[in-house]
């Protein structure tokens, strides 16, 4: 009989996203083969999605950082940003919670500085996105 599985909060599932995508960024290894434990269906759903992904959601992050592309942020930064853009682009959580979450990921595990940096950066990308969204109701 396997072992019932705990459920976990969406901030839980989203911490632990970050982390088994930074192991597969900095290994190279395959998508969870370094996690400890079973992932909940929300962290592998995220996950997979972001590592699908990872060339279009850098090249965001590239475009709205001036002048710190996606391969040149840490990979804590990178990957709390992937995760962040991935749930926007998704639709159901909301803004300011996906900016929290990243903003707190960010300083947890990085830095303050980082915090500041991936709020700086999803703050350009929301701003676009609402942007293109008004243009479009407009047409």
């Amino acid at each position: 009989m396997m072992p019932e599985q705990r459920e976990v909060s969406r901030r839980e599932a989203r911490r632990a996203a970050v982390f088994m995508l930074f192991q597969w960024d900095v290994t190279g290894r395959p998508l969870g083969s370094l996690f400890e434990g079973e992932a909940d269906p929300y962290t592998r759903h995220v996950a997979e999605a972001v590592a699908a992904r990872a060339p279009e959601l850098d090249a965001r992050i590239s475009a709205a950082s001036d002048e710190w592309p996606a391969g040149r942020l840490g990979a804590v930064e990178r990957n709390v940003l992937r995760v962040a853009i991935e749930e926007l682009d998704e639709g159901e959580v909301p803004l300011e919670v996906v900016l929290d979450e990243a903003v707190t990921l960010a300083k947890r595990y990085a830095s303050d500085d980082a915090g500041r940096l991936v709020n700086g950066i999803l703050g350009r990308i929301a701003r676009e996105r609402e942007n293109g969204e008004e243009r479009e109701e407009r047409a």
